[in-house]
């Protein structure tokens, strides 16, 4: 998983709460078995009319939030289903952080595993940065979480709260994988303390 640390990019305001799941990438594209390629996917009943058009409309669509990698939303974003799919669409299409008020705790926990940062913010901050977003062309911001800060140089700054073991997983880029391969040492450790283990092995296996 890519650590994170600091990062700056183009904010696209997606003005809506309680954004659930099958929004974020609808039911019909969770055939595939790779975590790529939901990206093009993303928000697909927003994004596309129903003869596969972009709509004009929506705000992901309109070119100056082509290069957007900070969404920010409104309260209540991932609820529905637990579909990891739809932290993989969001990473796939290129975002690194969400912000909002609120998040479903299923959806912030797969955010975490996945190395998409999920900022939560007052009511007030999240509606400054959406106006600013709005009316400020290629309106960015930047979210340090070694500091916990988030700022956009125009005289907008914000802290936010992260527990610390979930900082420290994306700091170092730790996901469930990574965590266990800390103690790769003590799991050879105790395999090797355990040969009848090894010899089963051999004796299923012939």
């Amino acid at each position: 998983m890519q650590p994170f640390r600091k990062h700056t990019g183009v904010v696209v305001p997606l003005d809506k709460v309680n954004v659930d799941t099958d929004q974020i990438i609808p039911k019909q594209f969770l055939k595939r078995i790779e975590r790529t390629g939901f990206g093009e996917f993303l928000f697909y009943d927003w994004r596309f009319s129903g003869d596969g058009k972009k709509t004009g409309d929506f705000i992901l669509n309109a070119p100056r939030y082509a290069k957007a990698s900070i969404l920010v939303a409104g309260k209540n974003f991932g609820c529905g289903s637990s579909r990891e799919h739809a932290v993989w669409a969001l990473a796939d299409y290129g975002f690194r952080v969400v912000i909002a008020t609120s998040f479903a705790d299923i959806f912030a926990n797969n955010s975490l595993k996945n190395g998409l940062l999920t900022v939560r913010l007052g009511e007030e901050q999240v509606a400054e940065i959406t106006r600013r977003s709005k009316e400020i062309e290629g309106y960015q911001l930047t979210i340090d979480l070694e500091t916990l800060r988030v700022e956009d140089g125009r005289g907008l700054a914000a802290a936010f709260a992260m527990d610390e073991f979930s900082r420290h997983c994306l700091l170092n880029g730790l996901d469930d994988i990574g965590l266990t391969l800390q103690h790769e040492a003590e799991i050879a450790a105790y395999e090797a303390k355990h040969p009848v283990r090894g010899a089963m092995k051999a004796i299923l296996a012939g």
